[in-house]
């Protein structure tokens, strides 16, 4: 069986860490104003919000928080995220297909972890 570094251990400083700046990050993101969003190519914007919640989910599993609870915490937050771009005077847009990537991004992470630990396991 591996052992895992100290520093890399579930509910440590450093996973807890790296949630928070994940969060942070987040929130620069999804509530940044339209004039500082980036002109991008078609597609790249939904590629960021399944990223960003890939990594808020992964972080959020390394800093021990449960599958199901971070599930349903993500995806309020994706969808509430939507709504203040789409009613705030932030000149953003809702956009369901946003959601979708962020809820594909929760999966994709939440799933990684899973992976990850059975690996750890064998």
């Amino acid at each position: 069986m591996r052992r895992t570094h100290p520093a890399l251990a579930v509910h440590g400083a450093l996973s807890r860490g790296a949630f928070a700046v994940a969060a942070l990050v987040s929130l620069a993101v999804l509530f940044a104003p339209g004039d500082d969003v980036p002109a991008a190519p078609p597609g790249v914007d939904k590629l960021v919000h399944l990223v960003l919640f890939a990594v808020l989910a992964l972080s959020g599993r390394w800093a021990g928080v449960g599958a199901r609870r971070l599930l349903v915490l993500l995806l309020v937050y994706a969808a509430a995220s939507e709504v203040v771009q789409g009613l705030s005077p932030l000149e953003r847009s809702a956009s369901v297909a946003d959601w979708v990537a962020d809820a594909v991004g929760v999966l994709a992470g939440i799933a990684g972890w899973a992976f990850l630990e059975r690996r750890a396991r064998s």
